[in-house]
């Protein structure tokens, strides 16, 4: 549910979007995306009621992963290929599917929807403190900088830090954050690790949701019991979350991407907090304190900062000082990865704002799925 940075593996001829062929304008398709992806924390909410977190999620990854094979299967996609991909895909399956949606789920057990929300939404301004580190050649502006104070001053917000946290549940609350920062990691890994595969983007979100399932196979059997009777509405929430919240909104997301590219897309990580907070308020009647939508507004405000990139003439004057000059044999000759096109993406996804290359939506996250996917 975290929009997030997926890497920038090139479309393939199996998964390049029919732009003639579209039957709902890519606004229609916007805003079923952040409706989708804000109603997960309520399903989410939903499907603890009647199931343990680790089988809300396991069966949130097993409908998602059925409807991205069924995607594969229609677009004759393939599977990837060579250990090394498996092997950063079972670290990214854990990163971005198995880890923070478990989190999420235990968060929901003694916190709100809305605020797992809100949490979700600080996924980029992880995303931007982690690259300060992690990636050397994001080098963050004042703005950027700035963005990064006024969001943690939101979440402090949020949070009544000046109530000393009264009536909040710490541990929920840490859950839920460390969910987000989660996202940010498994983006930032992905960048570095699975940014050049040549493998289509679809392949590669079926393939890491499929492991991510199973993974959970293994892990929730150890900490859990078959329940002795299954509830109606938490089954079709738990399904719901599955099949629309990962499955589907992931298709919707790569589509969108593909379209009008990640930056426009990465939009939809300032809509998933507020539906989700009136998702909450008016189907579940969670009670909404003044500090909590006041300090969403400030995360999302210090997280639109973080994504802000510097001026073209700033960054052409950088790269002259920066750069030798070339020599006469080469001069007039194309520099290495000039073809490249420099974007950035914040969610959903969110988290990797910083990256620098076109990013496929199919491996969000969100929930940042991540985000973009939650």
């Amino acid at each position: 549910m975290s929009p997030a940075a997926p890497p920038s593996a090139p479309l393939s001829p199996s998964s390049r979007p029919a732009r003639t062929s579209r039957l709902l304008d890519w606004r229609v398709r916007f805003g079923v995306l952040a409706l989708i992806w804000g109603f997960s924390f309520l399903f989410i909410k939903v499907g603890t009621e009647g199931f343990a977190p680790f089988q809300v999620t396991f069966g949130r990854l097993l409908f998602g992963t059925a409807v991205l094979a069924v995607a594969m299967v229609v677009k004759r996609d393939r599977l990837p290929r060579g250990a090394r991909v498996w092997g950063h895909l079972t670290v990214a399956a854990f990163l971005l599917n198995a880890l923070p949606f478990s989190l999420f789920a235990y968060a929901e057990l003694t916190i709100p929807s809305t605020l797992a929300g809100i949490c979700n939404a600080t996924t980029p301004l992880w995303g931007m403190l982690l690259s300060l580190v992690a990636l050397s050649e994001d080098r963050p502006t004042r703005v950027r900088a700035a963005g990064l104070g006024i969001g943690f001053i939101g979440v402090l917000t949020v949070l009544g830090a000046w109530q000393g946290f009264s009536g909040l549940d710490v541990t929920g609350t840490a859950l839920a954050l460390l969910a987000s920062f989660s996202y940010a990691v498994g983006w930032i890994y992905v960048r570095r690790t699975l940014s050049d595969t040549g493998v289509s983007h679809l392949s590669l979100a079926g393939s890491q949701v499929g492991l991510a399932t199973l993974q959970l196979a293994v892990v929730t059997p150890l900490f859990t019991s078959v329940p002795k009777s299954v509830e109606v509405v938490p089954l079709l929430a738990v399904i719901a979350l599955g099949a629309l919240g990962t499955g589907y909104a992931m298709l919707l997301q790569y589509g969108v991407v593909a379209e009008v590219g990640p930056t426009t897309a990465s939009m939809v990580t300032y809509f998933i907090p507020v539906i989700a907070t009136a998702a909450g308020v008016a189907v579940l009647g969670e009670q909404l304190a003044w500090n909590t939508p006041v300090g969403a507004v400030i995360v999302l405000a210090g997280a639109a900062l973080t994504q802000t990139r510097a001026s073209r003439r700033t960054a052409t004057a950088g790269a002259r000082l920066g750069a030798p000059e070339a020599p006469p044999s080469r001069v007039g000759m194309r520099p290495a990865g000039a073809g490249r096109v420099g974007t950035r993406d914040g969610a959903l996804a969110g988290a990797s704002a910083s990256l620098r290359r076109p990013v496929p939506a199919a491996l969000r996250t969100l929930d940042a799925d991540p985000g973009t996917e939650t």
